[in-house]
């Protein structure tokens, strides 16, 4: 395959492999959570770190993951202890992000609204080698925790007070789940970038979660999804000249349109199972007793 003969392009599809299996992988527990939007805001925020890294003429890649990672941490703190004002400060926590990465790219000399523009949509044939390092380690990690404390993170992200009852660490448990994003959204953001990465993370597992009941199979149809977008988008910018980000995120919404079509035929099916189940498992009354069977009582 000539897509394969090209040094950036063996890079590119690596890095959307790897992508395409961490951001479903977190982003299951962040839809368990009702908390979608959450990689959007630390993909804001990972933004200073991104303009920070260039200001300090640095890597940006993990000046961004120690700033996502920080802003991941006041974003729990501010969801445990953010009362009436939780969402205002939220909101100027994610504006602020964005506004401090634009000032801090263009105060850089390395910065450019060129650089910028690869940050925030993605660039996947810009890989480096150095990239694809810190890529590899990030995504061990994110991968060792999804998996590793897959039963811990479910229970807690289905049910807060029954984990607490029966005596697992809550709050570390959800500033884990809140760090593994922000480092998720650090390894994916050249790969669709930072305003697209919130959608890799979420519409694999809407989709697997039309066709799937239990966690493990709807976990299994995310990362597939996932995987299976990554890579066909980056082939298709590859071969049509698109941006990788934007086909990614696409084709991840129409395998969504394309589930949501054929859930309805399955949920007919399993009716229809149910309901001859429900028939076979019918309980007979027994009919009246013999005579033989009836008690007198002498006079």
């Amino acid at each position: 395959m000539e897509i394969l003969n090209y040094a950036f392009m063996q890079r590119a599809l690596i890095a959307a492999l790897i992508v395409g299996v961490t951001a479903p992988a977190i982003g299951i527990y962040l839809v368990q959570r009702r908390q979608a939007l959450m990689g959007d805001g630390i993909g804001h925020v990972a933004l200073t770190g991104v303009g920070l890294g260039f200001l300090l003429n640095t890597s940006p890649v993990w000046v961004a993951t120690a700033v996502a990672i920080a802003g991941s941490v006041v974003m729990e703190l501010i969801r445990w202890y953010g009362k009436t004002r939780g969402d205002l400060a939220l909101a100027m926590l994610f504006y602020g992000g964005m506004a401090g990465g634009v000032m801090l790219m263009n105060l850089s000399d390395a910065g450019s609204n060129a650089n910028l523009g690869t940050y925030l949509f993605g660039s996947i044939t810009t890989v480096s080698p150095q990239d694809m390092t810190t890529i590899y380690v990030l995504a061990a990690l994110v991968l060792a925790i999804t998996i590793g404390l897959r039963r811990q993170l479910f229970a807690v992200c289905q049910d807060e007070e029954f984990a607490r009852v029966t005596g697992l660490p809550v709050r570390l448990l959800n500033l884990l789940v809140a760090v593994t994003a922000a480092v998720t959204v650090t390894v994916a953001m050249r790969v669709v970038g930072l305003l697209l990465v919130s959608a890799l993370m979420v519409i694999p597992v809407a989709a697997a979660q039309q066709i799937s009941r239990s966690f493990a199979v709807t976990f299994t149809v995310a990362v597939a999804i996932g995987v299976a977008v990554t890579l066909t988008g980056t082939a298709t910018s590859y071969y049509v000249d698109v941006p990788s980000g934007a086909t990614i995120v696409l084709f991840a919404i129409a395998l969504f349109v394309l589930f949501t079509a054929l859930a309805a035929p399955l949920a007919k099916k399993r009716a229809r199972a149910a309901a001859e189940d429900a028939k076979g498992c019918t309980l007979e009354v027994p009919g009246g007793r013999p005579a033989t069977d009836d008690v007198s009582v002498a006079g």
